[in-house]
Parts: C-alpha cells; structure tokens; sequence
C-alpha cells in the first residue's frame, strides 16, 4: 500500500478530479480490491464499468509509475485504430482473440466454434459461429494503444465494414492460405481503397491442409492488383507449419509445440552453420524486399544506393522498417505476414507489425481538421441499445477531447444533447473514464438523437466558425462548395435492400412495442428499411439478404420479448419504361377563397445509363419563370411519382423527365403543384411500354471436382449465367451471374447437392430486365392468375 501513498502525493491533481468523478463506495470497493487485483492480474469482465482501481494498479505495477493521464489519454503518436477485415470464415474473430490473449486483456483463449469469443458477444453470433455486429476493443501492446474493431465477412452485414473503415487509421486483411484472395475479400478491399485505408495482410491458417504461401501471395498480386512486401515466410505449410522467418531481421521464430497457448517462442538469429539453405533464401527474399522498398520510395533509394550499394545485409533492419512504413502509408504496396492464428502461431509478430507499420491518427491527413483548430470533432459511427443505459453511442474522436457531462451539437440531426458518462469500449464490457482525447474511439451515454454517420462538434458556434474558415479556404482554391457539405464528416453509404418481407406483432395492442423495437434496430441498423404499405397497412421489413432478415427477427424475439410474424421473403423489383410518352394535366381546386390552379406538359423518356432517381429537366421557357420553392415542389412531385411504377408499384429507376409547360395561377400552393406534376407523370408512365428490372447476383461457388458437374446443372435451371471456372487448389470456383428470385435458399440446396462440402459468396450486380416470358409470368403470379 506504500506505492498507493506515492501515487496520490505525486498525482494529487488527478486522483482529486478522478475522485470527484466517482463515488466514494466505488472507492472504497476498489481499495479494499486492490491488493487482491494486483496478485490476479488483469481480468476485466470481474469489474466492468469501474476504471479506477484498473488505472491504478497500471500505474502501480513495480516502481514505474504511470500518470493517470497518460493510461487514459496515450500520446496521439502512441495510438493505433485498426480494423480486421476479410472473407467469411478467414479467421478474422480467432485472430483477434489471439491478440486480446497476448496483450493481458483475456485469461484465457475463446474459441468461435465453442461460442465463447470476446468479440462476438450476441446470442446469434453465437449460436452461429459469425460475425454479425463489429465490436470495439481496446488495450495497450508494448506501450502502444491499439483500438481493433472486429468486422463481419459475410455479405449481408457489408454496411457494418463499410462504417467501420470510415473511422480506422489503418487495417489488417486476413487470408485463408488454402484460398488466397475471396469473393468478399475484394469487396472489403476495395471498400478500403474507397476510404484510402492503409493495410497490412496477415495469411492465416498456413498449418491447414492445402495451405500454399505462394499461391495466396499471387492471389493478392493478381486479384487485388497490389504489390505485396513479403516481409516473413513461413518454416513448412500444412502439418509442417512450425513457425515464420522474419525477412527484416534475419531471424527465425519458433513456437514451442508443447506449449498449450503459443505464449512461448524463440526468436533465434539465422546462422550460415545450423541453416545454410534457409538463410540462403532469406538473404535473396531481403534483396528482393530492398529492391521493391527503393523503386517505391525515392527516400530510401537514395540511401541504398549511397551507403549500402556494395552490400545489402549492412543496412539496418530499422531503416528498412521505416521505409516500409512509409511505403504502407502512400499505399503503394502491402506488408505481408503468416502465421495460424487457431494454433497460436505468428500472432506477437503481426502485434508488432500493426505497431509498426500502420499509421497513428495524426500521420493521417483528414483535410476538415484545419478548420476546427483544435475544437472537437467526432464522428458517431455506430449506435447500441442497451436496456440499463440506453443508446450507447461509438465516437471516432478527430480533434478536442469530450468529457462526461459536456453538451455536443449534431450537424446532421442540428440538435444540442449531453453526454451522461464517457466509457471505454471492451467489447460488451465497458470501463468508465474521465476525459477522452483526439485519435481515441470512445463509447458515449446519454445521446438519445444521435444515429450513425452523424457529425459531433462542441457548439453551434463552433460548426459556423469552422464554415467561415473552410469558406475562406474555398475562396483562395476557387472551390464552390455548399456550407453543410464542407462540415459534415462523409457519413456512410447506405445500399438498397434487396430482400422485403411483411412483419406483423402477435396483437395490435403490441404494435406501439414492435414499432420502438424497429426504431431502436434502425439507429444501430441504418442499412435495414421499415416502411407501411399504404393499401394494406402492414409494416414492410426491407434489409439486405435472408440472413439480415432472419437475425433482425430473431433480436426483436430475444432482446424485445415480441413474438413476431414474418411473410414470406419477397425480392425488390424496380420498373422501367422503353419509350417516350407525353401527358399533360390540369389540377383545378378551390379551398375556402383560394383558387389553386395548375396546368403541367411533361415528356418522360428512357435512359441509357443507370439512374436511380430520375434526371429533371426543364424547358428553357419554363426554368426562367420558376422560382426556388416551386422548383422544389416539382422536384417532390416527381420523386414521389417514381417511387410507385404503374406495373407492381415497385420504384421507377432510369427514367429522364423534361417539363415542357407549367402555368400556375397566383395564391397556388407548393402543396397542390406537387400533387399535379406527381399525377401527370403517372399518367404518361400508364401509357409508356413498361419493363420489370430484377436484381442480378453475383455469385461465386467452391466446390470439389466431384460436385462440379450437378452444381452447374443447378445452375442452368436457376438462369443462372456462368462467367468463368477457376481452379484453386484441388477446388473449382464457379463465378456466375444469376436472378436474385431464383436464388432463395439456395444455401440448404447446395448442401445437398455437395454433401455440404461447397461455399458459395454473393452480392448485388446490378439490375437488368427481365425477358417478355419471365415478365407475363411474374405478373400473372402477382395478379393472382397463375
């Protein structure tokens, strides 16, 4: 207890803030714990939400002591926000339990198929063995903070990757050695490229049976169009894998094969005596690694080519480390490490590597910075529900700090709320804090307005002053932005659903509790859509495959106790019209002593290129008279007309629209000009040729060489259309277009097919239209007449 008395002399400023913060039985409680804690050591789950006594005993552990300040708020350039990202099934949640291991923040190893991993702590991923939300860890690795985010690989949760990688610094890319670069690999990385994310990849499960190191390095060469620095290899594949050779350094490391958790390794200089083939290799891989490292960085290259011309093994292992780095920040090449993250191999090295060679917060240049000048900015990139505290909130802090009880105003939402308490995420455990500064990713209580991809700044007049400053910044450059387009962060893209299906409470006494549990799940949610159909009056659920619509049924069971009805799952169709057609309407209505009169001529024509919303156009002699408000109102007329087609009442897409004519008589309101051009427009789409437009899949099938043959047949009959058949390994990989209608269920029938022995990945195309046949019959069927 003397090191206690030490600490509170030496931080009395701290302790008494922090003491303020906090209750004075937690206080006792911790003390009272503290000697006890120290003799365990670290094990979260036994004290969420009180950091006190963790922070402490940090700063207390031999005769270093830490200052609170700097276990709670890092150096920005000791921080680290990545994210794990790859194909289903790569091994994305067992690496990171590895790491969690290694780094003191779990006792013991949790495993996906025994469900009893940190990351994924909902009942469904579970029970599945998936990754369904991204989940948020914090915790320190040799002096250096690292915030990960798990991310899901399957297809139908792509949302919670895409606003995941809007807040990382930096992400780790596993590949499944056997397979190399997957369907669902290449859409995370290019979705990384969109957000110009710097990555490093980990090959994962070399010690698998049909492992090959080369053939997955190529894989990311040719498929990925990246240029990979193999900065280790691996010592044997498959049964063989016994440990890596650092490139860099020289070095071997080895893992003791009686160790039970891969804690216990050596790391062993390569010498010409005991492995003259080995070192032989490792010195023309080192060669090689210099020569790519000088072509991408002309810093480096100038060094090679002054001091360590005449021999390569001179240049020290530290300059080459800081070349990489660089090199991973420009993105013009890709670090490459290997390891078995289930057999405990080559873990601490990719730990090292993160640290490394990803970049901290502040080597990253977001432009909107500047204009804060050091006020705060977040970005509120992921919402929670939790039934004590209510909506808890993920913020990417940019710059400034937040603090429990500081007010926050959201752009997007242009509401003013109050932070309640400020926690750090540790999966579902979370551990209070008192401050939280620029770079960190913090857990906020109390915002009940906020929703994801919303902007966070300190006050309205903080928002204006940094508009003023990008303003004058736009000024000198001549750029002509709009105000709320230079201050909001990029937000999320959020897809269209391709999946609908009716949702229908056990009574209407419960409908109030089946639309809250909806609005919850939509906060947390944005890529599922709720809707009512206005005819029947049902509740419409649209989301992003049958799996997203099954875990969303399956949560508004377990965490909202209401016992709902799902329709069947019915596919997003869009309309198009093939021809151009006129109409012309006149809407003649007197309320009260207003006369409101509006007569509209529009041409509404078919468009080449693919448009979701319709193009407006205006004749010359219409766009000089019009003014802003009834412009809008046009505008909402003519949106609103699109979104039911005249065939099914699916929304119109790829349509352009020229207003032609428009007379309003003075006192007409916006109101009934909406109502008019919206009614005109359906008019000329009743009289157009229609067309029906389906979503195509892209799908990729693995199979053995024995299934390939009924797989295909199975295919034919689905109109499905075969791309190409690759070879991967001993497997076929089938890529195919095919009909999203003709896929349902597809998962149960392939496994059939294959004696459960295939996999197959998919992912929206595109639309195209359907042919005449196909059409009658879809329409015959919706009509009730087949």
């Amino acid at each position: 207890m003397s090191n206690l008395r030490i600490f509170a002399m030496n931080h009395k400023k701290i302790s008494s803030l922090h003491i303020n913060n906090m209750c004075s039985s937690k206080i006792r409680a911790s003390l009272k714990r503290l000697r006890l804690h120290v003799l365990l050591g670290r094990n979260y789950s036994s004290l969420p939400g009180i950091v006190s006594l963790e922070l402490l005993r940090e700063g207390l552990i031999g005769n270093d002591i830490k200052s609170l300040h700097s276990i709670i708020n890092p150096p920005i350039a000791k921080i680290r926000n990545i994210g794990i990202m790859a194909h289903i099934d790569a091994g994305k949640t067992t690496t990171t339990e590895r790491i969690l291991y290694y780094s003191g923040y779990t006792r013991s190893l949790g495993d996906v198929d025994d469900g009893d991993t940190v990351t994924d702590f909902m009942t469904q991923e579970r029970e599945r063995g998936i990754t369904i939300q991204s989940a948020a860890v914090t915790f320190d690795w040799k002096g250096y903070r690292i915030n990960l985010i798990d991310t899901p690989g399957h297809v139908d949760f792509t949302l919670e990757v895409e606003r995941c990688l809007r807040v990382l610094d930096g992400a780790v890319a596993v590949f499944d050695a056997s397979a190399g670069v997957e369907a669902q690999t290449l859409t995370v990385w290019r979705q990384a490229d969109k957000h110009k994310i710097p990555r490093i990849c980990f090959l994962n499960k070399m010690d698998k049976i049909g492992a090959s190191f080369n053939y997955a390095v190529e894989s990311i060469r040719e498929k990925l169009k990246a240029k990979p620095l193999l900065l280790q290899l691996p010592i044997g594949e498959g049964k063989t894998f016994k440990g890596v050779v650092d490139v860099v350094s020289k070095e071997k490391l080895l893992w003791n094969p009686n160790s039970d958790d891969g804690k216990d390794f050596e790391r062993k200089p390569l010498l010409e005596m005991s492995d003259p083939e080995l070192l032989k290799e490792i010195t023309e891989a080192r060669n090689a690694l210099i020569e790519q490292v000088a072509d991408l960085d002309d810093e480096f290259a100038d060094l090679v080519l002054g001091e360590f011309s005449e021999n390569f093994d001179l240049l020290p292992a530290e300059k080459l480390q800081t070349a990489v780095h660089r090199v991973t920040l420009a993105q013009t090449a890709v670090p490459v490490l290997c390891g078995s993250a289930l057999k405990n191999k080559g873990v601490q090295p990719l730990l090292d590597a993160i640290t490394m060679y990803l970049p901290s917060p502040e080597e990253r240049n977001y432009e909107f910075l500047q204009w804060y000048k050091g006020d705060l900015c977040a970005l509120a990139f992921k919402v929670l529900h939790d039934k004590q505290r209510g909506p808890l909130v993920f913020m990417r802090i940019y710059s400034g700090m937040i603090k429990p009880q500081l007010a926050i105003h959201n752009i997007n939402g242009n509401c003013t709320e109050r932070i309640s308490r400020l926690l750090l995420p540790f999966a579902d455990q979370h551990v209070e804090i008192p401050s939280l500064t620029a770079g960190n990713i913090a857990l906020t209580v109390g915002l009940k307005h906020t929703a994801t991809g919303d902007t966070i700044v300190s006050s309205k007049s903080s928002a204006l002053a940094a508009c003023r400053r990008a303003e004058r910044e736009g000024e000198k450059k001549h750029r002509q932005n709009s105000e709320a387009e230079r201050l909001l962060l990029a937000g999320v893209e959020i897809p269209e659903p391709v999946f609908f299906c009716t949702i229908e409470p056990p009574s209407m006494a419960k409908q109030p509790d089946l639309d809250h549990a909806l609005k919850c799940l939509q906060r947390e949610d944005p890529s599922l859509k709720v809707k009512l159909d206005p005819d029947s009056g049902q509740t419409i659920l649209c989301g992003m495959g049958e799996l997203h619509i099954e875990i969303i049924h399956d949560r508004i069971k377990r965490e909202y106790g209401l016992e709902t009805y799902l329709g069947p799952l019915q596919v997003a169709y869009r309309e198009t019209i093939l021809n151009s057609v006129r109409a012309t309407d006149t809407l003649d209505r007197t309320l009260g002593d207003r006369r409101h009169l509006v007569t509209v001529e529009l041409e509404a024509k078919s468009l080449e290129t693919s448009s979701l919303l319709p193009v407006i156009e205006y004749a010359a002699s219409v766009a000089e008279d019009l003014s802003r408000a009834s412009r809008e109102a046009i505008e909402n007329g003519l949106h609103s007309a699109c979104l039911q087609g005249p065939l099914l009442g699916f929304p119109i897409q790829d349509v352009a629209i020229t207003l032609h004519s428009l007379v309003i008589h003075p006192g007409t309101s916006t109101t009934m000009i909406s109502a008019c051009v919206s009614r005109c427009l359906q008019k000329a789409l009743k009289k157009a040729d229609k067309q029906i437009l389906e979503p195509l899949m892209n799908l990729e099938v693995t199979v053995t060489r024995d299934y390939l043959s009924p797989v295909l047949a199975d295919l034919a009959q689905r109109r499905g259309n075969i791309q190409e058949i690759q070879t991967r390994q001993d497997n076929k990989v089938i890529i195919a277009f095919v009909p999203l209608a003709e896929i349902m269920g597809y998962s149960t029938v392939l496994r059939t097919l294959t004696s459960g022995s295939a996999t197959f990945a998919l992912e929206l195309s595109n639309y195209q239209a359907m042919n005449p046949q196909d059409q009658s019959t879809l329409l015959s069927q919706r009509s009730g007449l087949s």
